[in-house]
């Protein structure tokens, strides 16, 4: 049910429909609502094409357009969509409407308001990202079991860097954690293999999407 916030406006680059390519849920028929704007500028972004641009839609007519698809997932990306103060009611009304939503945020800004039926999945950006001095530490402490992390990885210092987090901060004891080879920096299989001769309590994953797509927009 809409409440005050329907006539609400987002700026949206897109939406569309496709598998979901990373995290948890990776494979699953998802619909993507991707707002415009990010306050970063990581050196391997694949979504530039987000920082500026888009139209405003009502969440009535998000609401809609998300409708049109026969699936229960829904992610909200960017971009960074915590960027967009109306982020917030845009996740509540998802969630009422009784999907089961994740959202994709950088890390970088507050996620505390964020409806607790929403899936945070948290980006630690790393030294080579180029923003690592971005990373809201506060965020860690309010992490739960239903929320997932995310490591994208450059390089070997990068790799060693995110080890000493994820011991530092016990993470794998708080959420599942991702650690992922930034695409055309990092072998897939060089980390693979890191991952196996360390032990590491994370999932490896590569983005489905460039895989299957070659990461083209509208996938």
């Amino acid at each position: 049910m809409l409440n005050k916030n329907s006539d609400s406006t987002l700026r949206i680059t897109e939406i569309f429909f496709s598998l979901q390519g990373e995290t948890s849920r990776i494979g699953l028929p998802t619909v993507f609502i991707r707002l415009t704007g990010c306050p970063l500028r990581c050196v391997y972004c694949d979504t530039a094409y987000a920082f500026t641009g888009g139209k405003n839609v009502t969440l009535t007519e998000i609401l809609k357009q998300v409708a049109q698809y026969k699936t229960r997932y829904i992610t909200v990306t960017g971009g960074e969509p915590l960027s967009q103060k109306n982020c917030l009611p845009l996740l509540s009304a998802l969630c009422d409407a009784g999907y089961q939503v994740s959202l994709e945020t950088s890390g970088a800004l507050d996620i505390s308001a964020v409806d607790v039926r929403v899936m945070r999945v948290v980006d630690i950006k790393t030294p080579a990202s180029g923003e690592a001095d971005k990373n809201r530490w506060e965020n860690l402490e309010l992490l739960t079991p239903h929320d997932e992390i995310k490591f994208v990885l450059c390089d070997e210092n990068d790799y060693n860097w995110a080890c000493q987090i994820l011991a530092q901060y016990h993470l794998a004891d708080q959420c599942e954690v991702l650690f992922s080879p930034a695409q055309g920096e990092l072998s897939p299989t060089q980390l693979a293999d890191w991952i196996l001769r360390d032990g590491l309590p994370v999932r490896f994953q590569l983005q489905l999407h460039k895989i299957l797509w070659n990461n083209e927009a509208g996938h």
